[in-house]
């Protein structure tokens, strides 16, 4: 069974933006072959500052394969049904910035899966706020 990532995004500010809408089968590297592998959907509360392993790469049940196409996607969905844009969450690689998820919005990257390379998640505040995320990779 495969995995599909799709997005679609439409836009009044950029003048001649057309729009884009876009899907992709997650596949292992290089091949037509399904990705396999989950970490499952996970759900974290963070309620102080300070930066939090999401995903702890060394530590994975099933070990990932090194350098090949793994993804994750994260969303900050707010805490109790309240979407609050002034609570964000910044992601990192191994605590390195990558971006910050304001209530409701959400990303999803390519990742190597290096055991150094932990995803971490932190507030930018001491509010509590509420993530969800999923990681997908090969097995080693």
């Amino acid at each position: 069974m495969a995995t599909t990532a799709t997005i679609s995004i439409s836009s009044d500010i950029a003048p001649g933006f057309g729009g884009i809408s876009e899907s992709m089968t997650l596949t292992q590297a290089g091949t037509l072959t399904d990705i396999d592998s989950t970490s499952g959907f996970q759900i974290r509360k963070l309620s102080a500052t300070g930066a939090v392993d999401l995903i702890t790469m060394a530590s994975e049940i099933v070990e990932p394969k090194d350098s090949v196409a793994s993804k994750i996607f994260i969303r900050n969905i707010g805490y109790r049904g309240v979407i609050d844009k002034s609570v964000g969450v910044t992601i990192g690689v191994n605590a390195e910035p990558i971006g910050l998820l304001y209530g409701g919005d959400w990303m999803m990257m390519p990742l190597t899966c290096i055991d150094a390379d932990d995803i971490t998640a932190n507030p930018t505040t001491d509010d509590t706020v509420v993530i969800e995320y999923v990681m997908f990779f090969e097995e080693a």
